[in-house]
């Protein structure tokens, strides 16, 4: 994989194959790993905050927690000792899981799209939740929760599949390093995000001159870097998804789309002084053009079919 947020998934490998020499290693690695993953869950960082838009400032960190336990509770209960039988006894469904996590994402990618261009964003405004009642809390925490689970699920998997040649205990301890560290750099920087806003208002109403100007600047930059978060995400979603099903068919036998994705970087390679980055731009566009490609024929089957049946 050439670099960026589509090299993730390839730097996380790569970090847990050599985490395997020592616990210590195991350790230092996943650390890094769960730092640079991050990434692959840029949207979600992006979306959590809208689960604690409404409520009052004393809730938000709160429920911020919550979800961070909830994700975290994903990770260590469930998915850690799914994959870990899995890689005892079915080996060989490592690779359509992760192909089902990248169509996953794909699909969320192009449908974001369509609401985008197809304008049917409005449709999913939603009053404050602070007036909805009191079980709007426990519904957006649990709202929350399920989003993080496909991709909390796609880390692990791809942490396991590169040290599936080592012993248990190690996959296990690499597992649970990684998914400690995506939690806490995630959700702590989703808390950091939803208090920005009341950071900049306490620095207005207490402050004058470069204080009050500079909680002005981030009172009114934090809806510019959702949408930027946002746009980013989606981007992510797109080229990331298209790569794992990019490198999945490769793995299952079709090597035919991996070759020529990979003739065109390794072509770009070539230009002299620009080549890394033009090699990094055709591995990353081609994944984002499978991955919007193929997630909007699933948009077409899961919005549009449907409709014209029910005609």
């Amino acid at each position: 994989m050439a670099g960026g947020l589509a090299a993730l998934l390839d730097d996380i490998a790569v970090l847990a194959k050599l985490a395997a020499a020592s616990v210590d290693d195991v350790a230092a690695a996943s650390g890094r790993a769960g730092v640079k993953a991050a990434g692959l869950v840029i949207d979600d960082t992006a979306v959590t905050p809208r689960y604690v838009h409404g409520f009052t400032p004393d809730r938000e960190l709160p429920i911020v927690w919550k979800i961070a336990l909830g994700s975290l509770r994903n990770k260590m209960l469930f998915i850690l000792p799914a994959v870990l039988l899995l890689n005892l006894f079915l080996p060989w469904a490592l690779t359509p899981i992760l192909m089902v996590g990248g169509l996953y994402l794909a699909f969320e990618g192009a449908e974001k799209v369509y609401e985008v261009f197809g304008g049917h964003q409005a449709e999913k405004k939603t009053e404050p939740a602070a007036a909805s009642g009191p079980d709007t809390e426990k519904t957006m925490v649990a709202g929350a929760i399920r989003t993080d689970f496909i991709l909390s699920a796609e880390i692990m998997v791809i942490s396991l599949n590169e040290v599936t040649d080592e012993s248990f205990w190690t996959q296990a301890i690499t597992l649970i390093l990684v998914g400690i560290a995506i939690t806490a750099g995630v959700y702590g920087a989703v808390g950091l995000l939803v208090k920005v806003d009341d950071i900049g208002l306490k620095m207005i109403e207490g402050g004058q001159g470069a204080r009050e100007a500079f909680g002005r600047f981030l009172v009114s930059a934090m809806p510019k870097v959702f949408t930027v978060l946002s746009t980013v995400g989606i981007a992510a979603m797109l080229w990331v998804g298209g790569h794992i099903l990019l490198a999945g068919v490769d793995d299952l036998g079709w090597h035919a789309p991996y070759e020529l994705v990979h003739h065109l970087e390794e072509g770009a390679h070539d230009v002299a002084g620009i080549g890394g980055f033009l090699g990094w731009f055709v591995n990353t566009l081609c994944s984002a053009v499978i991955g919007l490609v193929v997630g909007a024929v699933v948009v077409l089957v899961m919005h549009f079919i449907p409709r014209k049946n029910a005609h």
